[in-house]
């Protein structure tokens, strides 16, 4: 999996599948060189496993949730432009919801802030959810077929692949944005990272981030995965620069390559630079195979094949994730 069901145990962050955080994808936008779409995907399984509402909801402007996209654009790992994204209750089998987009010290805030670019948005339940206008951005919040393929099956029982895909005919709750490159930075050089809060005792928590894809569910013991995803990235190669680069010693890696290995995936930012084709790890598309990727860089190579190919209902056109299945 990639960062489904990714708090200890193969347990939900806050035992609640709306604050799981699973992928996060950057690519350029279909036939605009000056724009890039930016999805997060959250609530893994949603069919048939996950409470209703889809996103956890909010009070006005004091959010039960905030679901976050962050943008470091200078190479400190602190987060110079962040989208925000909190939701409503559920009335009449409908959910609407509102994004932020903040700059400078407002980025840096866990708190929703910044210039609200859109409000009241529907959230589509069906295939006939289409995108909106959000300010110079379009926007889509919906559920949607999970664009993540991986013999997951496989994988547990010592790399005997079974040829299934366990992420085939499952929906996901996305969020995704077509925004204009400026919005990003004034450089083709960006680093992003996902992040879900939810308040506790009036208080915003993080609870779920990630900037890689599978990382916490695969390299960090079932005691660190809680931890891990309360952090920060600015703290990330202090933390755990160490332990990854025992572990990695651990599966066949020479010390100083296990060192070097750690240190590609540390801190948790996803590379994008716009310059560059899209194509993990720089940024990620939605082809990637990244499960097969990780077993590769788990394995010091040893595992470099296997995969099931990835879905056949994308969408050449924005959202690009397939209608849900239910």
């Amino acid at each position: 999996m990639s960062n489904h069901f990714s708090a200890a145990y193969l347990k939900f962050p806050g035992d609640d599948a709306r604050l799981d955080l699973t992928d996060l994808y950057a690519f350029p936008a279909s036939g605009d060189s000056g724009r890039t779409v930016l999805i997060i995907d959250v609530n893994p399984f949603t069919t048939g496993l996950s409470a209703t509402p889809p996103f956890l909801m909010s009070a006005e402007l004091n959010p039960d949730a905030v679901y976050r996209i962050n943008i470091d654009n200078d190479g400190d790992n602190q987060a110079d432009a962040a989208f925000s994204f909190v939701f409503t209750e559920a009335s009449g089998g409908g959910q609407t919801g509102t994004v932020f987009y903040a700059v400078g010290a407002d980025a840096r805030s866990a708190e929703p802030s910044g210039e609200v670019l859109a409000s009241a948005v529907p959230v589509g339940f069906d295939a006939s959810a289409r995108p909106v206008r959000a300010g110079r951005c379009r926007l889509f919040t919906g559920v949607r077929s999970d664009p993540f393929f991986a013999d997951a099956e496989g994988a547990l029982h010592g790399f005997e692949w079974t040829g299934e895909d366990a992420f085939a005919g499952k929906d996901v709750q996305c969020i995704a944005l077509e925004v204009p490159d400026d919005m990003l930075g004034p450089e083709p050089v960006i680093h992003l990272w996902a992040t879900v809060g939810v308040r506790r005792d009036g208080t915003l928590v993080q609870v779920d981030r990630g900037g890689h894809p599978t990382i916490n569910p695969f390299i960090n013991p079932d005691y660190a995965k809680d931890a891990y995803n309360t952090g920060h990235p600015a703290d990330d190669v202090a933390t755990y620069l160490e332990p990854w680069t025992k572990i990695l010693e651990g599966n066949g890696y020479p010390s100083a390559e296990a060192r070097a290995a750690a240190a590609t995936v540390l801190p948790d930012l996803l590379h994008y630079d716009r310059g560059l084709p899209a194509a993990y790890p720089n940024g990620r598309a939605l082809t990637d195979d990244v499960f097969i990727a990780r077993m590769a860089f788990l394995t010091n190579g040893k595992v470099a094949e296997g995969g099931v190919p990835s879905h056949d209902d994308l969408l050449a056109e924005f959202p690009h994730l397939g209608p849900p299945h239910r």
